[in-house]
């Protein structure tokens, strides 16, 4: 296998071991997806296998969905636990600009994405300028509700998420014989289960149906999953409220308002 070196200068204190440890960790569930090799980190530099991308099919979504099912289901300690073996600041953000990402031992799904998601990277848009006291109104309202906005879903026990998995997260690969999802870039963390399933529709993804059938064939997903998918998308696009401003900030708005109906 040929080294890919992701690298930035100044980066945070402990962010490429966060990451890399946050790979390995996803990779040690039982059954899981393939994840990326880490070969070492540094202070500025995280070293990886390279990997040579392929076109998924429909077969490949389905065995992905059923392995990340299983990643979940390797689960976490608590909501908000760092990767195993990692005490340091979790991130979550594009490499040029990452954000602490709050760790903790939740044991409550609702207190978690309140606390730990939630109310800290709307604060954080507020110092920055990107959002007001009017969003953080409307954040509040949202948390006020977790209750029923959960549902069934507020029993679940902590699952082991890779915690962005958009599509540009998922790589694609046939050098084993077959082609398979390689997951990249992870902000690991113990979380819900539905989170990783969310991203995955907030910026588009092939075969995502397929990718459905294969998770709910190993572990079904709570009554009213679907129209919880835009309360787990509210974290990132308030993340992106954080980075970019400009329409995500509308977006964020839109969102809190159909939740609330």
């Amino acid at each position: 296998m040929s080294t890919y070196r992701k690298s930035r200068a100044f980066s945070p204190a402990g962010f490429f071991e966060c990451e890399g440890k946050g790979l390995q960790w996803l990779a040690a569930a039982p059954g899981g997806p393939r994840v990326v090799e880490v070969y070492g980190w540094g202070k500025d530099h995280l070293d990886i296998e390279r990997i040579s991308p392929a076109r998924p099919d429909a077969d490949a979504a389905r065995r992905f969905g059923a392995a990340l099912a299983r990643m979940h289901d390797a689960g976490a300690s608590f909501f908000g636990s760092a990767p195993e073996g990692y005490e340091g600041t979790c991130y979550f953000g594009p490499l040029q600009d990452p954000v602490p990402m709050d760790t903790g031992e939740w044991t409550d799904v609702a207190t978690y994405w309140a606390d730990g998601r939630l109310r800290p990277m709307v604060e954080m848009g507020v110092r920055r300028g990107e959002l007001d006291r009017r969003d953080v109104e409307l954040t509040e309202r949202v948390i006020e509700a977790l209750p029923d906005l959960l549902g069934r879903a507020a029993d679940d026990k902590p699952a082991r998420v890779h915690g962005d998995l958009w599509s540009g997260n998922v790589m694609w690969a046939d050098d084993r014989g077959g082609t398979e999802a390689v997951l990249i870039d992870p902000a690991a963390h113990g979380g819900h289960r539905e989170e990783d399933l969310a991203m995955l529709h907030l910026f588009g993804m092939s075969y995502l149906t397929e990718i459905e059938e294969g998770y709910q064939s190993v572990h079904p997903l709570k009554a009213g999953w679907q129209e919880r998918r835009t309360l787990w998308q509210l974290y990132p696009i308030a993340g992106h409220c954080v980075f970019f401003g400009g329409g995500y900030v509308s977006e964020y708005e839109s969102m809190c308002r159909s939740l609330l109906g």
